[in-house]
């Protein structure tokens, strides 16, 4: 129970590594708030975690202010933000992604940390304690070609946690991220391409442990660092990639 009673707040929480990480938290007593813009999966795992959940665009401004008003009248405190919630482009070279796919990604993989620090980071300062863990990727560590724009908001964001963390430490807010290589969720299929052995085959060959990341994994690696075992880390990214980064 390294979450009991803690209010916790996961986006992307319907499925992949957001529903693997709801799935550790809720094993270790955290009262969650599930939120996902995919509503009738969000309130499948709601149920079946017996869990709480909103509805929500992670990209919107007003839905992520509508977010953070809920939890803050229903729970009076966020002890914990997860920022989860990330989509990627189809690889293509980098000329030929359009300007309104590269808008989309930027919004809900970049846009959604800087809404998490105007929503929800004046409340932990206020309180003097809390923990966000945004989920980065081996991506923005060492980037794959042709997934370029979607590396460079995982780039972003490691660079963003960096910075929260150097920023909120005199706040006793701790930012931390991870950095996960491609797994066995929804987005593997678009990391691809075409989601065939061929194409699997090459991938976890370029990963020395040789096995592609699981919802497990980023559960347990998530519920470390968000737990008060961890108070003294801010500012780390935590390669969970069976060494692809080395």
């Amino acid at each position: 129970m390294r979450l009991k009673e803690k209010i916790s707040i996961i986006t992307g929480a319907a499925s992949g590594f957001g529903k693997g990480i709801a799935e550790k938290f809720s094993k270790e007593g955290s009262k969650l708030i599930l939120a996902d813009i995919n509503k009738d999966l969000l309130e499948k795992v709601s149920k079946d975690l017996n869990q709480d959940f909103f509805h929500t665009d992670v990209a919107s401004s007003s839905s992520m202010q509508q977010l953070a008003d809920y939890v803050l009248k229903k729970y009076g405190t966020i002890d914990i933000m997860v920022n989860n919630a990330g989509i990627t482009h189809l690889p293509k070279p980098l000329e030929e992604v359009s300007e309104e796919e590269f808008d989309k990604v930027f919004a809900v993989n970049s846009k959604s940390v800087f809404l998490c620090g105007k929503f929800f980071v004046p409340h932990m300062k206020k309180q003097k304690k809390g923990s966000i863990l945004n989920i980065s990727s081996t991506a923005g560590i060492s980037p794959r070609p042709n997934l370029n724009w979607y590396n460079a908001t995982k780039g972003w964001m490691i660079t963003a946690t960096k910075a929260m963390a150097v920023e909120l430490a005199t706040f006793n807010v701790r930012v931390n991220s991870l950095a996960p290589v491609a797994g066995e969720t929804p987005l593997l299929k678009s990391f691809l391409g075409e989601d065939t052995p061929e194409r699997r085959n090459a991938f976890l060959s370029t990963i020395p442990i040789g096995r592609f990341s699981t919802p497990k994994d980023l559960g347990n690696a998530a519920c470390y660092l968000c737990s008060d075992e961890a108070s003294m880390i801010t500012g780390a990214i935590l390669e969970v990639d069976g060494g692809r980064c080395i």
